[in-house]
């Protein structure tokens, strides 16, 4: 017997498709209606720098690399997807024509040419600053555009809609040109408070908000079907509903369950993401934060987080440095900690929360001679945790207790080096699976796009490991100290310069690159 599309949409063997676009490769997710991945593939694409600072990619590769992704993961799956949902990348800005053919190559988070245009924003009231809800950053949406009115006019008078990179992609699929708040509130032109554009920001950057889409209302909004010419790029049917999608934290944190308030994660792997989802905005929003303060993927609801550089991408060149492998450095952690052991100021790429610093430099300091490499490669480890700590401290209120942290990523299989975080940020760590989450939390809004939320019976929360880590108290009061004397260094060691960023309180100024 022929199936209705209808029917076939509500067939519970049938699947949803997920696309995260991410910096460097795009990851295409085939989801069941049980919550479990049936087939999953990715495809890389360049991201050039051909300036110093700047930091860009053709869309055009964006849209190869999703057809070469997609066909992968539907042949893997062998079902036909019956919804499409989307993450991306957050923050930059891709301009467009009005057709959508982009007028330039996509600028990225990571770029940096906009730090001067960064002025406008310190000129602003502290009212509508603190709308805003987030640091100043130059890889977002509102000073990349104002780069680009000031040093590219005429692609910036050419420019009919300036989209965040997955909305892009979603106006390929569906010839639609919208955003929603998740993506929309890190681009520092949406007043948080209002869930809205901000009309004095976008004044005093001298921008024409009408170049901004539309804000659909949610991120499981169908904003609209797959087009035949999309569909036969990517192998699928025309007509099928593709959601708003969301931002890629916005849409991993819905991936892996981390949605309601009071729960709190931390991902470690190149960088480390803390992320605590919350009810209600504080009151009063301040005007200078230092952690960013986002729309989730949910119908309702923001999530704080805290960003920190220096993680894998530090302990990696720590031991290349040393001549050391991963495995000696793991062994490190289990070494006991003393209070006359070396420090390691681990910030050799600038620091986001809660410094936002990118001039933060690195250093091992306090070394007599009876220090080695398993003692250097052992303070490289506990002052990642300790800048891990400092973010800690400002996601979380005064006093606040999660139980357990959860601890997601690469970068936290070693035991002893569980431990040490454990022990350093007195918290217990539960580790939990979260592999494909941002991809799968994206299938996930395409089958509320699609209407198929009750049709699936499991979403799929992360699992969380039998096996919880808990601080030793024998080591809570030595880490307290030597956090202490860490955190004097690092501020012993900054630039003195009165532009140089604090921490909470401080004068603002020029943040790191920020990502999602």
């Amino acid at each position: 017997m022929t199936r209705t599309p209808q029917q076939q949409a509500f067939d519970p063997r049938s699947t949803v498709l997920g696309i995260d676009l991410g910096t460097s490769s795009v990851k295409a997710v085939v989801v069941r209606l049980d919550g479990s991945v049936a087939g999953q593939a990715s495809s890389d694409y360049q991201v050039s720098c051909p300036l110093p600072g700047w930091s860009e990619t053709s869309p055009a590769d964006w849209l190869a690399a999703t057809a070469v992704a997609v066909r992968a993961a539907v042949a893997q799956a062998g079902a036909d997807p019956s919804a499409v949902g989307l993450s991306g990348q957050m923050h930059g800005v891709v301009a467009t024509a009005d057709d959508g053919r982009p007028l330039r190559p996509a600028m990225l988070w990571s770029d940096a040419r906009a730090v001067g245009e960064l002025e406008y924003y310190r000129r602003l009231p502290p009212a509508v600053l603190a709308r805003l809800a987030n640091p100043l950053s130059p890889g977002m949406a509102g000073p990349m555009l104002a780069w680009l009115a000031a040093n590219e006019p005429t692609t910036y008078a050419a420019t009919r809609w300036a989209l965040q990179p997955k909305d892009w992609l979603r106006a390929e699929l569906t010839g639609r040109f919208a955003t929603e708040p998740s993506d929309a509130s890190a681009t520092l032109l949406y007043d948080v408070a209002g869930d809205s554009w901000s009309a004095d920001v976008l004044r005093a950057l001298g921008l024409d908000g009408a170049k901004l889409p539309p804000i659909l209302s949610r991120a499981a909004e169908q904003s609209g079907t797959l087009t035949a010419e999309a569909a036969a790029l990517l192998g699928l049917r025309a007509g099928i509903p593709v959601a708003a999608g969301a931002a890629d934290t916005a849409a991993a944190a819905l991936g892996s369950g981390l949605t309601e308030p009071g729960t709190v994660q931390l991902t470690i792997g190149t960088g480390a993401q803390i992320v605590k989802p919350v009810a209600t905005l504080p009151d009063p929003l301040p005007a200078r934060p230092v952690t960013h303060l986002y729309r989730a993927a949910t119908d309702t609801g923001w999530y704080t987080m805290g960003a920190v550089l220096n993680v894998g991408l530090t302990l990696g060149w720590v031991c290349r440095i040393l001549g050391a492998g991963w495995q000696e450095l793991y062994a490190a952690a289990a070494i006991a900690p003393r209070m006359d052991d070396p420090y390691f100021l681990p910030h050799l790429n600038g620091e986001r929360t809660p410094y936002l610093d990118p001039g933060l430099r690195g250093a091992w300091t306090g070394l007599d001679p009876r220090h080695g490499r398993p003692q250097l490669l052992r303070a490289a480890l506990e002052g990642v945790a300790f800048a891990i700590r400092d973010a800690l401290d400002h996601v979380l209120e005064p006093g606040e207790q999660v139980a357990p942290l959860r601890l997601a990523g690469g970068g936290t299989a070693d035991p002893a080096w569980r431990q040490m975080l454990a022990d350093i940020l007195g918290h217990a760590l539960a580790p939990v699976e979260v592999a494909a989450a941002s991809g799968l939390g994206a299938a996930l809004l395409g089958a509320r796009a699609a209407g198929l939320t009750n049709q699936i019976a499991r979403t799929r929360e992360a699992r969380t490991a039998a096996s919880v880590t808990t601080p030793r108290d024998d080591n809570s009061a030595l880490y307290r100290e030597r956090h202490h004397a860490y955190h004097r260094k690092v501020l012993a060691l900054r630039d003195t310069d009165t532009d140089t960023v604090g921490i909470a309180g401080s004068a603002p100024h020029s943040a790191a690159p920020v990502s999602g």
